[in-house]
């Protein structure tokens, strides 16, 4: 894994400044500690850092094709590389490495843009063709590897793997874009392609952008996405065999490494499965990490100790202090701009642990939204029935008017609290379950943001980030929101978090479970085989069961939780106090003073739980603070 930069003069052929590019491509040596490269020419710098792990002897970048016509500088793993490298031999290209960069090189100047389509693995890449006066950006299908582009005032079109990167360049605007506000207090992330910053974009996943000197009307182009159709008959039995060997093969092939490689293993369905199949493919013992908390409400290693048990891996396992929030402040220079996920705390932890033994991971990501184990996918199919009984003229306002008079009791316990299941059903189904998943309700927003905050938005609401997908979503109530997801939360959020907490480790972790041809294969799988009943993820469950024992599979779902809520009204009480009440927040003029006083004072009474709002606000302000000022 590693880091790319670049910097392309659109409308000429000005002088790069090399020691700028440097400066620029130094700001993510953590991405690539073991080697680094620049190139540049009249009107081009691309930069590299390397993270060695297949053919470490050569494989160096930016790489130049052997005509000296195009430059590549690429951040990822080509898993497929073997089989495009005879094809592209048999075309007559002569190879000099042994490495994947060198076969995207020639696959483009074969097949030109339509070579994204052959390239198996996650990827992000840019490539210049001085023949064709074209620089050529790609990233993967699912975006397991960012990249972010802005175009300057001066026509130079920067990009980079992180939004540091970019921040670095002098003429870069700086001013925050209020929609990305609503839609980070929404969400808890920033969805794609938008930014913290106006001016700069993340290239979706899927998708490409080519940009010919001297023609400044670029715009990116999709060249994937996963369907949704369903095939109709299916046996489960069959379907769980085939589900086995399709994400057996995928296990292999990420286990090519020249480097030390393990996997994560937390104790949950997905990488307790994923370390299974790496058992049976591997002579010798699966390396295998996983952290523990003193707390038995978030703690799973017991189930991670039992699989490593089974089958023998060579099993790190690390408490994690119950009240480590000394990563807070770290966390907003890791991620560059607010992202309000806790759990980046426990996945920095055992993505430090996992690099004092291997190089290379392999995750269980990604099985959750492929195949429904969100226990909100449960509800939503609930809401969706209540939705296709009662007409809209009744329905509507029946459950808004119950929504709005159903009192809020955060400390009753889970049958009781339905006000938000109430309000969802009042909204259509997109509208609906973009209520369930956000961070911050539109009423509590609505509260918390100033005046100026509102003028801005200009009427904008973040449940246009779904409404995005309303042509290309399928009709299915449950594909829908497995595909939301997709395009949302998964890429904005999990891996994301992933990334970022990986790479300041210079760790790669591969995804087999976002393999895209196996995601394309589960598309197909009727939605009964994967949520049945109360049982998400079934047939992946029943698939699995002569591989994992019965309570690993079939356990509640724990997920790698903190507890921000007794942190709030303990150890960080007056931290939180001083941070929402103080002069950060207040000096941007975005927040209601009043409202913030009210959600500090009713959460440490302890009359509401309010910690997930907290946990935003407190990692908004340390982004502001550290790039606002």
């Amino acid at each position: 894994m590693c880091g790319i930069v670049g910097i392309f003069d659109i409308r000429g052929l000005s002088e790069i400044d090399r020691s700028l590019l440097s400066r620029i491509n130094e700001s993510q040596f953590h991405r690539g500690p073991d080697e680094g490269g620049l190139h540049t020419e009249p009107g081009l710098g691309f930069g590299h850092r390397r993270l060695s792990i297949i053919d470490l002897s050569s494989g160096q970048q930016p790489m130049h094709s052997q005509d000296g016509n195009v430059v590549l500088t690429y951040n990822g793993e080509v898993y497929n590389f073997p089989e495009l490298r005879l094809e592209l031999e048999a075309l007559g290209y002569g190879f000099r490495t042994h490495c994947d960069t060198e076969v995207i090189l020639y696959a483009w100047q074969a097949w030109g843009e339509s070579c994204v389509e052959r390239l198996r693995g996650m990827f992000a890449f840019a490539i210049w063709d001085r023949a064709k006066q074209t620089l050529f950006l790609a990233r993967d299908r699912l975006g397991v590897k960012p990249l972010f582009y802005a175009e300057l005032a001066n026509g130079h079109f920067i990009f980079g793997s992180e939004l540091k990167a970019l921040t670095q360049h002098p003429l870069l605007p700086k001013d925050p874009d209020p929609t990305a506000i609503e839609d980070y207090f929404s969400f808890g992330y920033i969805p794609d392609p938008k930014t913290i910053y106006r001016s700069v974009y993340k290239l979706e996943p899927g998708y490409c952008l080519a940009i010919k000197r001297g023609d400044a009307n670029f715009r990116p182009k999709q060249y994937w996405d996963v369907t949704f159709k369903p095939i109709t008959s299916a046996h489960a039995t069959d379907v769980g065999e085939e589900l086995i060997s399709r994400l057996r093969e995928a296990v292999k092939i990420r286990m090519v490494a020249d480097v030390p490689l393990g996997a994560f293993l937390s104790g949950g369905v997905d990488s307790s499965g994923v370390v299974a199949l790496m058992a049976g493919l591997s002579a010798d013992p699966v390396n295998t990490c996983s952290i523990s908390f003193g707390d038995p409400k978030f703690n799973e290693s017991e189930f991670a100790a039992r699989v490593a048990e089974r089958y023998h891996t060579s099993h790190r396992v690390e408490q994690v202090d119950p009240d480590d929030f000394s990563l807070i402040d770290r966390l907003s220079g890791l991620y560059d701009e607010p992202y309000a996920d806790s759990s980046a705390l426990p996945t920095y932890r055992v993505c430090e642990l996992a690099k004092k033994q291997v190089t290379v991971v392999l995750s269980g990501d990604g099985g959750d939204e492929n195949l429904a184990g969100y226990r909100r996918y449960r509800w939503h199919t609930y809401e969706e029935r209540m939705r296709s009984i009662l007409p809209d003229a009744l329905r509507v306002p029946l459950f808004s008017t119950l929504g709005k008079a159903y009192p809020k009791l955060d400390w009753a316990p889970k049958i009781l609290r339905a006000k938000t299941t109430l309000e969802s059903i009042g909204r259509d189904s997109m509208a609906g379950y973009f209520h369930s998943v956000s961070v911050l309700p539109n009423a509590m927003r609505a509260e918390l943001f100033s005046e100026r905050l509102k003028r801005d938005l200009q009427g904008y609401q973040a449940v246009e980030v779904f409404h995005r997908y309303r042509e290309t979503a399928p009709d299915d109530p449950l594909s829908m929101v497995q595909y939301l997801d997709l395009k949302t939360y998964l890429v904005g959020d999990i891996l994301t978090k992933v990334d970022r907490a990986s790479m300041a480790h210079a760790l790669e972790v591969r995804v087999p479970l976002l393999d895209h041809r196996l995601v394309e294969w589960m598309a197909t799988l009727p939605p009964d085989l994967k949520l049945k009943g109360r049982e998400g993820k079934y047939i992946f469950k029943k698939a699995l069961e002569p591989y994992l024992p019965y309570d690993v599979l079939y356990r509640p779902k724990m997920g790698f939780s903190v507890p921000l809520s007794a942190w709030f009204r303990g150890p960080l009480k007056q931290r939180v106090q001083d941070t929402l009440l103080g002069e950060t927040l207040q000096n941007t003029g975005w927040f209601d003073r009043n409202y913030l006083q009210h959600i500090v004072s009713q959460h440490q009474s302890g009359l509401r739980d309010y910690s997930a709002a907290i946990w935003s606000l407190l990692m908004f302000e340390a982004f502001a603070r550290n790039n606002l000022a």
